[in-house]
């Protein structure tokens, strides 16, 4: 039986490093849930209070909002319907730009780049004015195409690299047993890129579900508004009501978690290791 030896100085450092940056980004984490279960009382202490009796009435308070389920509504519609179309138009850019041959290709690849790059804050206000000239305020699907354009860039960006790393004799192979070039991509490629879907998905979600400077400047009417927004109603003539925005913001950031958590795992890397011999 193989016994192990001492730990050396060198492995005991970086773990001891490793669970300090561990517990830097997850204390915020916990003080956020913690805080979203004290009494209103226990919040705003001198002192921090690490033991004390849970309560839900901050959660009571958060969803008891006006259109509450409205907010829930519109955020799921709009960032589900951003990732989706990202998924299907960036699958065939993202084929066409690693497998494809064509004139302008470099240049196609440069432009979804300075996409991925441009702060899309910076155009609020043109497509504010875009909007209001063609009566498209207060709509959902408006909100939805401009997240489906924001994610988009990176979506291609990482799709490519993902067909790209698929050996093109896996495709050639397919061919050759009388697959058309459309049904080696769907039968062969396709589901070789759980890994990237999974990825790119996840990275849409999140940048979709958190968009907050859109929705704050083309949304006005609170029937079409999203979540971003509800978290920024708790407040009484007495200041901010902390506890009900900590749980408002321990719900708003459920959803992501579910989401990675449900993707990572489906998220498999190196399928295609060894595939193909050379």
């Amino acid at each position: 039986m193989r016994t192990r030896g001492p730990l050396r100085p060198a492995t005991v450092a970086k773990n001891l490093t490793a669970l300090v940056v561990a517990v830097v980004f997850v204390f915020p984490v916990y003080w956020m849930f913690s805080s979203s279960l004290k009494p209103q009382s226990e919040i705003l202490t001198k002192d921090p209070v690490f033991f004390f009796t849970p309560t839900f009435e901050n959660y009571t308070t958060a969803t008891g909002v006006d259109l509450f389920w409205s907010y829930v509504t519109n955020s799921l519609i709009v960032t589900l319907g951003a990732v989706l179309l990202a998924l299907l138009v960036a699958l065939a850019a993202s084929f066409a730009i690693a497998r494809m041959k064509f004139k302008g290709r470099k240049g196609i690849v440069l432009i979804v780049m300075m996409a991925q790059m441009a702060p899309w804050e910076v155009m609020v206000i043109a497509m504010y004015m875009i909007a209001r000239d063609n009566d498209m305020l207060n709509s959902i699907p408006l909100l939805t195409a401009i997240y489906f354009v924001m994610v988009l860039p990176f979506t291609i960006w990482t799709l490519r690299g993902f067909i790209a790393a698929v050996p093109v004799e896996l495709e050639e192979a397919a061919q050759i047993d009388g697959c058309t070039r459309g049904q080696a991509f769907r039968k062969v490629i396709f589901p070789l890129l759980a890994p990237g879907l999974m990825s790119t998905s996840l990275f849409g979600f999140i940048t979709a579900w958190n968009e907050f400077a859109m929705v704050l400047v083309l949304n006005k009417d609170k029937t079409n508004q999203t979540l971003t927004l509800w978290l920024t109603q708790f407040q009484t003539a007495f200041g901010n009501d902390w506890g009900a925005t900590m749980a408002a913001s321990t719900l708003f950031a459920l959803p992501v978690l579910v989401v990675f958590i449900f993707l990572q795992r489906k998220a498999v890397g190196g399928m295609t290791a060894g595939a193909v011999k050379g």
